[in-house]
């Protein structure tokens, strides 16, 4: 879904040190001046940058979710060593009748 470039709101103003500070606070993050400075600036370019973008010429371009295709890579379902049930209940912290002991999870 393509959103049409005259309806993208443009930022007429850059950020001020006013919204970073407002950002800060909602964000509860305490920031020196000299961490507000360079938000301000960073922030500031971002948004130069994505003015830039809305300015080129997309008609015709396909729309895609990913730069890059999505493959999983799966290794073989291998069974490795196995340990008896003796050294499995060796191991659990608690065991009762051949069965490891868990504490209650549900009440009756």
């Amino acid at each position: 879904m393509s959103a049409d470039p005259a309806e993208i709101p443009r930022s007429a103003e850059p950020i001020d040190l006013a919204e970073i500070e407002h950002l800060a606070l909602l964000s509860r993050l305490e920031l020196s001046e000299g961490e507000k400075t360079g938000f301000l600036g960073d922030l500031n370019r971002m948004i130069g940058y994505f003015q830039q973008l809305q300015e080129l010429d997309t008609e015709g371009v396909p729309e895609m979710q990913r730069p890059v295709a999505l493959v999983n890579v799966m290794r073989e379902d291998v069974p490795g060593e196995m340990f008896t049930q003796a050294q499995v209940l060796e191991l659990a912290p608690e065991s009762q009748d051949g069965f490891i002991r868990v504490p209650r999870t549900v009440e009756q």
